[in-house]
């Protein structure tokens, strides 16, 4: 377990482990979950910017909180993690600025 000084001014409690099948990083601050660009940032710390790592949302069943501002990273290690066609989130080739625009463009064409 170490402290980093994460990439938006908020140090980042990070601890590390890996399972049989399973490599885990667990992120957390002191006041609040980490956002997205704290959890970019440590899985950058840990995976090659091409790897894939994912978070969880298990059933309610299956949950276990012992910390109330801490998210969790996960990559199995004998499989890839299947992901959907990166068209199926967004409009690819289009920064934030060019896709909204495009966005709003289709809605009014939708009306």
């Amino acid at each position: 377990m170490f402290v980093v000084q994460g990439p938006c001014g908020c140090e980042l409690t990070i601890s590390g482990l890996i399972r049989p099948g399973w490599e885990h990083v667990a992120v957390s601050t002191p006041r609040r979950c980490p956002n997205w660009e704290e959890m970019c940032f440590v899985k950058d710390l840990f995976w090659d910017e091409e790897e894939c790592v994912m978070q969880l949302h298990p059933p309610h069943s299956q949950y276990v909180n012992n910390s109330r501002y801490c998210l969790h990273l996960w990559r199995p290690t004998h499989r890839d993690i299947p992901m959907p066609p990166p068209g199926f989130v967004g409009v690819v080739g289009l920064g934030p600025s060019e896709a909204a625009t495009w966005f709003a463009r289709m809605s009014a064409t939708a009306i």
